[in-house]
């Protein structure tokens, strides 16, 4: 490879946001807003916490969520195995 074909790849996996980069900032922030639903309303998958009562000031704010963020929990078998699914790694 020549060097300028190395330096045009460079740029385009470093500043391709149409790319798979936006799927995984998308994933990413997912992710974050799951595991603070979790911390906030960890009491309605059954798992006791003392700021619950504390966290119920963000109902108003999250209740749009708090429905589709229950599906996703009770849909998911393993924190690994969704982890691992948006990795592409070959077995």
């Amino acid at each position: 490879m020549s060097f300028l074909e190395n330096i045009k790849l460079f740029f385009q996996g470093a500043l391709d946001m149409k790319g798979r980069s936006i799927s995984h900032i998308e994933n990413e922030a997912e992710e974050s807003m799951d595991q603070f639903m979790l911390l906030c309303f960890s009491d309605l998958l059954g798992i006791d916490m003392p700021t619950t009562y504390y966290a119920l000031e963000l109902l108003p704010y999250l209740g749009d969520d708090l429905e589709s963020w229950l599906k996703r929990m009770d849909s998911k078998k393993s924190v690994w195995e969704s982890r691992g699914a948006g990795l592409d790694i070959d077995p």
